[in-house]
């Protein structure tokens, strides 16, 4: 005698393999774990104060001449750092780095994707900067990160650090 579906041989066994196919069916498998792209830029919420132009010059302890730094913090959630040494008769010397930014709390979150036109590792430390935000405006920003105090004042949107 040949067996039924499942094994079962009788009515009551068929019904009982079908429900058990039926629910198993509907059991929720968990979704695949997918990692973030860490070179994907969140949206920065609406309204989100810090969205706009940063300047920032000061003098540093050791080095000649001023540091300019501009930070440009879009509402897509991409990100400019510009940092110039301005110096008297020489050519200005800088760095520049794209990336994401978001805010963590009190944090100010810079993730640089590019440093100077050049792709970098997004999983090294060294490019990811966190500013504690101790004030701002709509016209200005204190930031402390690494011990150093930046004080910078909103500029316009078309605001630009001239080489």
């Amino acid at each position: 005698m040949r067996k039924a579906l499942c094994g079962a041989r009788s009515v009551a066994g068929v019904a009982l393999c079908l429900a058990t196919l039926v629910l198993a069916g509907c059991a929720t498998q968990k979704a695949p774990v997918v990692a973030e792209d860490p070179r994907t830029c969140a949206a920065a919420p609406a309204g989100e104060p810090l969205i706009g132009n940063w300047l920032s010059v000061r003098k540093q302890s050791g080095v000649a001449g001023e540091l300019h730094t501009l930070f440009t913090l879009n509402a897509d959630g991409t990100m400019g750092y510009v940092v110039q040494l301005k110096r008297s008769r020489k050519p200005a010397q800088g760095l520049s780095e794209s990336g994401c930014w978001s805010r963590e709390g009190s944090e100010l979150v810079l993730r640089t994707l590019q440093s100077n036109g050049e792709h970098v590792d997004p999983s090294d430390p060294i490019y990811v900067n966190r500013y504690s935000v101790v004030s701002s405006s709509d016209k200005a920003l204190v930031m402390q990160h690494q011990g150093v105090r930046t004080q910078a004042r909103r500029m316009p949107p078309d605001y630009k650090l001239t080489w």
